[in-house]
């Protein structure tokens, strides 16, 4: 039995920071932001709108996207690093908010990789058969960690929450393979500290994720089977454009085969690739039996690969 994507959706809050806004906020520039990251703008989550309601939002466009009930769920699993408290998680607050009576519920703390890290574990599920409907968010709220008086970190991270659900998939189509990695001797390069601020040593986390995206795209095709030249559209963790460069460099592909909606919403961790997906479906780019290389990286450090053949 194949595992795949059978519904999606996403949500991004109405509140728009521009890095117009942020020069009055911070020592920075618009054409400094932009030339060194990509970004133009990100979404900002209200003071009353929690991790959990972003991810309820999205997970309610995924359920009517996959044409299936919240009672149809079997299990649910959330990858944040910003829940709205440690406990209890904001799988289990989801699972209450959509009525998803049946479903077993836990988060996921592996940072800008928690999503891969979710749907490869939902991938099991399914291909054993345990389970036939497993939701998965990415879902930040990182405006509440973020060091808003830091030029290095608070020109990069917005809220958003990306879902979907993980099921049985037509032959041939589904996660046709996967690479999951950390590297926890690298996690003193990225990390939240005391005052719940994100720290980052840009310089040695563009080293690691430079390297890492692209051996990770090259190693998932190698395990499926493929080559670059199959590859139809890359979705790389929208980090940093000159990151995403680098991928996409690395598969020789066209600039038109990768994904690039980091301008609209800055880095949004766990939720900026199922984000970008569905940003892409909308523009009509991504297309039933197309090829899709997913690839992300984050704090621990850890990263994530998917080789998918897009499709029902």
């Amino acid at each position: 039995m194949n595992a795949g994507v059978i519904g999606i959706g996403r949500y991004v809050p109405e509140k728009i920071l521009t890095n117009f806004d942020l020069e009055k906020m911070v020592d920075t520039s618009d054409e400094w932001i932009r030339t060194r990251t990509g970004i133009q703008e990100r979404r900002i989550a209200a003071d009353n709108e929690d991790t959990s309601d972003l991810a309820y939002k999205a997970a309610v466009n995924a359920l009517e996207n996959a044409n299936i009930s919240a009672e149809d769920l079997d299990m649910i699993i959330v990858a944040t690093v910003t829940p709205d408290q440690p406990f209890p998680t904001v799988s289990c607050m989801l699972q209450e908010k959509l009525g998803a009576k049946k479903a077993a519920a836990y988060d996921v703390s592996a940072a800008c990789a928690g999503f891969m890290y979710g749907v490869i574990t939902a991938k099991q599920f399914i291909e054993t058969n345990a389970y036939k409907n497993v939701l998965v968010v990415g879902v930040e709220k990182l405006s509440k960690i973020t060091d808003w008086n830091d030029r290095n970190t608070a020109v990069l991270f917005g809220d958003g929450a990306g879902a979907v659900v993980v099921g049985p998939v037509s032959e041939g189509r589904g996660i046709l393979s996967f690479e999951l990695g950390s590297d926890g001797t690298g996690g003193k390069h990225l990390y939240q500290d005391e005052h719940d601020h994100i720290i980052m040593n840009g310089r040695e986390v563009f080293k690691f994720a430079v390297r890492q995206m692209g051996e990770s795209a090259i190693n998932v095709l190698d395990k499926a089977g493929l080559s670059k030249e199959d590859v139809d559209f890359l979705i790389p963790h929208q980090a940093n454009i000159r990151i995403m460069e680098a991928s996409r460099q690395r598969l020789d592909l066209p600039e038109e085969k990768m994904s690039k909606t980091i301008q609209y919403y800055g880095n949004t961790s766990a939720a900026s690739i199922p984000i970008s997906i569905v940003h892409e479906l909308e523009q009509g780019k991504i297309k039933d039996d197309d090829l899709l290389v997913m690839v992300g990286f984050g704090g621990g450090l850890t990263w994530g690969a998917i080789a998918i053949r897009w499709g029902r």
